[in-house]
């Protein structure tokens, strides 16, 4: 017999709608039923593209022996982690402060009035049946020790993102922003790129993109190297998926070489953006490639009929984690014939296999080195890899698919509706123009209601209402599409989903945001969310947003609180700088020259494309071929076409060609 998430939309929670386990999904139904029987709550959070998460379920979830402990001592829910973020990082900061490590599946113990007692992540079945019936025993025979337990970690979970109002908006200093790039190269793996001291290797597409603008604008040479070897590596390694495109969401190994095979939409999203600024300031082959191809990958399996984009793709295929992504040499031997040798040395497999007996794709060297050394000519051996590279995605396309998550998740979809805005800015290719409208009607026709964002959408149904990252970053990807179409309407719901997030997520005693809306459950307390993780934080792009918002419409107050944001932040980016690059990414719009570039006539689209092509990476853009009663371009029209170069709302003379402007800037 199904349990109750059979009534559910998230892929994850239909995984275990046919478990022995009685799970409910999180809310009244299941919370009020440990209340009024005064039983503990099991919370269990995962994702559908979670390896580990599927391994518990096997060993655990659906044994009935399993299951019969937990439905008679528990109350058992299951989260869709990336549904309910608000509940995940309730009970990931308990976690974090009992064991100090997190990850998923996570496992929490609660009261029944939802305090967490005890939890972890991975639990094999022999060792979670002891945990179960110790924690079971201890609530039924000494209670008192559960509920200090649970006071004692409320109370450190409620001061862990306490935020300190700073008195001081004093921006960053040239000589605090040196120091902590110094701190920060200091610990960069110089040979592989990312993180030096980290065995697994996260591509945190912010951190990179702080370096790359810190290096643009402060010349900083070690600054340009840690962002030119990480990409460069990232690229080459398995995980990025040489075939089909895209990358999975991390390597286990400091190599970039073998991946969690998982491939998430935030972080191809944000990679796209990434590489294709790169692109801008070295243009490389390899950084065009990667982005043509991460979208053409996203285009292909990650976009519904409705023009929104889906979750994720699973790590595993047929029980196997990697089994769709890996090779045999005798199998590309057969796909590829006399092309096999020159293809398996440039990705390095061998009749052994590189990896636990198989093959995973990786580069070791750049086309042009690979070419010369075996004296070959490299635009003909570009196109004999790209055909064999053709040839192998036909092969594989006839083995069983990874599992794919496909419901629609609103700060995602922004996350790659901005990439998708960013490569074409950076490139002109009109589709990509077209996806990046295709998925903002989506937002605006079945995520939007008025000033109000739902969090999912799946089966025509949405459910949840928006978090700040779901407004932050749609806001965000909004003003990046006005750019490029200087169509006003996707500014004016941008500043109207910004009076909806003054209004319901303002917190007035720091004058930051607050994960949730007041109107909305509250868990045990309010979070506010002001550290990087592999998604941007949500309170940092909010600062960004009212500093493009105070530009555009000339509005004062948006510029007041983003300051004080940033100061808020400020002693937190130079002690952590690189879980706090986002706030730097903001330090860097205050220090250094920041330009609003106003094109009116009737060839403001031409203009705009011609400018846009040349990389600064300070610069706003709002244009008009008629009178418009925007604050940045009133009173700016006259006969022709022209560009009014601004700082501060301080405008030099206007001129009417991309190269006086471009001079203006310099």
């Amino acid at each position: 017999m199904p349990n109750a998430l059979i009534h559910e939309t998230s892929p994850y929670l239909l995984q275990h709608a046919h478990n022995p386990v009685n799970w409910y999904p999180w809310g009244d139904e299941a919370l009020d039923k440990a209340r009024d029987e005064n039983k503990l709550i099991l919370i269990s959070i995962g994702y559908a593209a979670c390896h580990w998460c599927h391994v518990m379920e096997r060993e655990s979830f659906e044994d009935e022996a399993v299951a019969k402990v937990m439905n008679e001592h528990y109350v058992c829910i299951k989260v869709d982690r990336e549904e309910r973020p608000d509940v995940d990082k309730i009970y990931m900061d308990a976690v974090m402060l009992m064991t100090q490590r997190g990850g998923w599946p996570l496992n929490a113990i609660a009261l029944p009035d939802r305090r967490p007692i005890y939890g972890g992540t991975y639990f094999p079945k022999d060792h979670w049946i002891s945990v179960l019936r110790q924690v079971q025993e201890l609530y039924e025979t000494q209670p008192e020790r559960t509920y200090e337990v649970a006071d004692n970690l409320v109370g450190a979970m409620n001061s862990m993102d306490r935020v300190i109002v700073a008195r001081d908006t004093t921006g960053l200093s040239p000589d605090e922003l040196e120091s902590a790039l110094e701190g920060w190269l200091d610990h960069i793996d110089f040979r592989w790129g990312g993180r030096a001291v980290s065995a697994n290797k996260f591509p945190l597409p912010v951190n990179q993109l702080f370096l790359l603008r810190a290096a643009w604008l402060t010349g900083h040479p070690r600054a340009a190297e840690a962002v030119s070897v990480t990409l460069e590596k990232m690229a080459f390694g398995g995980i990025f998926d040489h075939i089909g495109g895209g990358f999975a969401r991390y390597s286990v190994d400091a190599y970039w070489k073998v991946p969690h095979f998982e491939k998430m939409l935030y972080d191809n999203g944000q990679l796209v953006s990434l590489y294709a600024e790169a692109w801008q300031q070295e243009p490389r082959d390899l950084y065009r490639e990667v982005v043509y191809r991460t979208l053409d990958f996203v285009q292909q399996e990650m976009t519904s009929p409705e023009g929104g984009f889906y979750s994720s793709l699973d790590a595993d295929s047929e029980g196997v984690e990697g089994k769709f992504y890996l090779w045999d040499y005798e199998e590309l031997e057969y796909a590829l014939d006399e092309d096999s040798k020159l293809f398996a040395d440039y990705y390095n497999v061998s009749p052994m296999g590189n990896w636990e007996g198989r093959n995973i794709l990786f580069v070791l060297e750049t086309e042009s080195q690979f070419a010369f050394r075996w004296k070959l000519d490299e635009a003909e051996f570009k196109a004999k890899m790209a055909e064999c590279r053709q040839k192998l995605l036909t092969a594989r396309s006839g083995r069983v698919r990874p599992g794919l998550d496909d419901k629609i998740l609103t700060s995602w979809n922004a996350l790659m509706l901005k990439g998708f805005v960013d490569a074409y800015r950076v490139f002109g290719e009109p589709r990509f123009l077209k996806a990046a409208l295709d998925n903002a009607n989506f937002i605006f026709d079945r995520m939007t209601e008025g000033p109000k964002l739902y969090r999912n959408y799946k089966a025509g149904k949405r459910t949840i209402p928006g978090f700040l990252d779901d407004y932050a970053l749609v806001i965000d990807a909004y003003i990046a599409l006005y750019q490029v179409t200087f169509d006003i309407k996707w500014l004016s719901q941008a500043q109207l989903h910004t009076a909806y997030v003054s209004a319901r997520f303002f917190d007035r005693t720091t004058a930051m945001f607050f994960y949730t809306s007041g109107e909305e459950e509250v868990l045990l307390r309010r979070k506010t969310e002001t550290q990087d993780d592999v998604i941007p934080s949500s309170n940092a792009i909010m600062a960004h947003n009212l500093h493009s918002l105070g530009l555009l419409y000339g509005e004062p107050e948006y510029l007041r609180q983003m300051y004080q944001m940033a100061a808020n932040m400020k002693n937190a980016f130079t002690e952590n700088p690189d879980w706090h690059a986002c706030w730097g990414l903001l330090a860097l719009k205050e220090m250094f020259v920041f330009y609003e570039v106003a094109i009116t006539g009737e060839n403001v689209h031409q203009l705009r494309e011609k400018l846009q092509r040349h990389y600064h990476p300070g610069r706003i853009f709002a244009g008009s071929e008629k009178e418009s009663n925007l604050p940045l371009l009133e009173g700016r029209f006259q006969s022709g076409t022209w560009i009014h170069v601004c700082e501060k709302g301080s405008c030099l003379l206007p001129v009417t060609t991309v190269e006086e402007a471009l001079a203006q800037m310099e």
